[in-house]
């Protein structure tokens, strides 16, 4: 256990030393699947907008069951999670560290504590042609919607749905939340929520666009959004960016998208 706590106080330094932070994910008893509370922490954490680079991940289990199936569990957990950063486009690092202690470490406590991951990971920096460093951010939803007037439209950057549904991809969450904390901002935030589908002629029917639009209206209905501050509404394809048919499928993403109508700001 003594060399167990020695990589603890270890990692611990490297941390503090060279600005790396850490993150930690809990898992129900026996489960390696995220749950619910672990998709909105890691979801909120993508919703910040910062460049995060991942270049550590650590497995770990609580006592019960045989230290053959905590290391194997440990492990699976692990995977979950790099494969949701992964399919949430966060960049891990091509050499990360990836260990599942399983059950072998200084244990907690409270059990919950010991079902977990570790997430090790750096803001990165940049390097322009002056020599100096700069942190790479994206601008906030939250910040474009903050400065909008009234009849300003604002797009959801990197939303995406299953193909011919209203369904959320699990990557496309975060934004989500970064629309629900503008809208618990800006208390006084009126908007239209707006659909656009791509690929279709005017004369075909379509339901989709104004589904889409539903979603996230649910989204923030389920969420303590008032109801008055809202309204939604699919276009179809009577308003794109590009001509119909696209060239490309560039053309076909930037049609297909949703937008935020300021209504109030």
């Amino acid at each position: 256990m003594d060399h167990i706590k020695i990589i603890s106080l270890f990692l611990l330094f490297f941390t503090a030393t060279f600005g790396q932070k850490k993150m930690d994910v809990y898992f129900d008893f026996d489960k390696f699947e995220l749950n619910e509370t672990a998709i909105k922490k890691i979801n909120s954490w993508i919703a910040e907008g910062k460049n995060y680079q991942v270049v550590k991940m650590y497995g770990f289990c609580d006592w019960k069951g045989t230290n053959t199936y905590n290391d194997t569990l440990a492990l699976k957990r692990v995977n979950q999670v790099y494969n949701f950063l992964k399919e949430s486009e966060i960049e891990v690092k091509k050499d990360i560290e990836i260990r599942g202690f399983g059950e072998d470490f200084e244990q907690s406590k409270v059990q919950g504590e010991n079902r977990r991951v570790t997430i090790i990971y750096q803001e990165k920096t940049d390097v322009i042609t002056s020599d100096k460093k700069v942190e790479i951010q994206k601008e906030l939803l939250k910040d474009k919607i903050k400065v909008a007037k009234k009849g300003d439209l604002v797009k959801l950057d990197n939303i995406y749905f299953f193909n011919n549904s209203a369904k959320i991809v699990p990557k496309s969450e975060p934004v989500l939340y970064e629309l629900l904390c503008a809208m618990n901002d800006n208390p006084k935030l009126v908007i239209e929520i707006q659909g656009h589908i791509c690929c279709k002629t005017p004369q075909q029917e379509d339901v989709i666009s104004t589904a889409r639009a539903r979603t996230v209206y649910n989204y923030l209905i389920r969420n303590k959004i008032d109801r008055k501050r809202m309204t939604f509404k699919g276009y179809g394809v009577s308003r794109p960016i590009h001509p119909i048919p696209e060239k490309n499928s560039l053309e076909e993403d930037e049609n297909r998208r949703v937008e935020i109508l300021i209504v109030e700001n």
